[in-house]
């Protein structure tokens, strides 16, 4: 056997070992599935209050809303950490509360005693951009701008980005992941749902800095869902960059029935030290 036929044995036995160690770190992470019931009301147990708010948009010129919850037992004085929870295309401010069942979910985990105690707030995201078919850049500018300076001037609020939590559901996941890992200075908690992200991960700066500042990044996707194939390249991509973070694969396609699982499972894992 000749050294030319050797390297060529070599190189490929060496191609197909990455093919597989890419193949083994997109395959999804095994995390239990949320109990039967687990969203829907129960009686006899105390629950958070929600709330709607209007504030004026710097960004947008205009009014706006929000829906925020407040845990049982809300303490005004207490410093609390933050959840942004983000909707879908053609949704807005109540589509987490209603269809959702938001209020239901975190009610029933507060009972249950598997929540860190948090504020979570779910704004209208879309946000049109004159001359740009997304909603990411307009929205990026009324979250940073304008959202989280309300919710912490009218909230007392735990500081930094470990106690600021930012997810949602396909166009909120896509959001979610873009805005989120752009400003880890201000996130280190990222999900995203069945999210609209297509391409690879565009992280600003070093990869392995980006890796220390982030304390969970969660993506997930229904088995049936339209999306999976884009949320499967991005997964990649976290792959290739070393980036951690939990791949999570869902029983069903893009419905409320996935994603309700995903804010149950994603919530409980929040602000927590390990």
């Amino acid at each position: 056997m000749t050294r030319q036929t050797i390297g060529r044995l070599l190189g490929g036995i060496t191609i197909l070992f990455l093919a597989l160690a890419l193949q083994a770190a997109a395959q999804p992470q095994e995390v239990p599935k949320a109990p039967k019931g687990f969203d829907v009301r129960r009686d006899n147990i105390e629950r958070g209050k929600v709330e709607t708010v209007e504030y004026d948009s710097k960004t947008i010129g205009t009014k706006r809303k929000l829906v925020i919850y407040t845990p049982p037992g809300f303490v005004k004085d207490t410093k609390y950490p933050v959840f942004y929870l983000l909707h879908g295309k053609g949704g807005n401010e109540s589509h987490w509360t209603k269809p959702g069942s938001a209020a239901v979910i975190l009610d029933n985990l507060y009972a249950d005693k598997k929540l860190v105690p948090m504020i979570v707030v779910m704004p209208n995201g879309e946000v049109p951009t004159p001359g740009k078919k997304d909603f990411t850049s307009g929205f990026e500018n009324e979250l940073l701008k304008d959202v989280i300076p309300l919710v912490e001037s009218r909230y007392a609020v735990l500081a930094g980005p470990e106690n600021r939590a930012l997810a949602g559901l396909s166009m909120g996941g896509g959001q979610s992941l873009r805005i989120g890992l752009k400003h880890l200075d201000k996130f280190a908690w990222i999900g995203g749902f069945s999210s609209a992200i297509f391409g690879k991960a565009n992280i600003p700066g070093d990869d392995a800095e980006a890796a220390k500042k982030i304390r969970l990044l969660w993506v997930s996707c229904g088995d049936t869902d339209t999306l999976l194939k884009a949320n499967k390249s991005f997964v990649s991509s976290l792959d290739e960059k070393k980036i951690p973070h939990t791949w999570h694969l869902e029983s069903g396609g893009h419905t409320f029935s996935v994603w309700r699982n995903d804010l149950y499972l994603f919530s409980q894992r929040l602000f927590r030290n390990k």
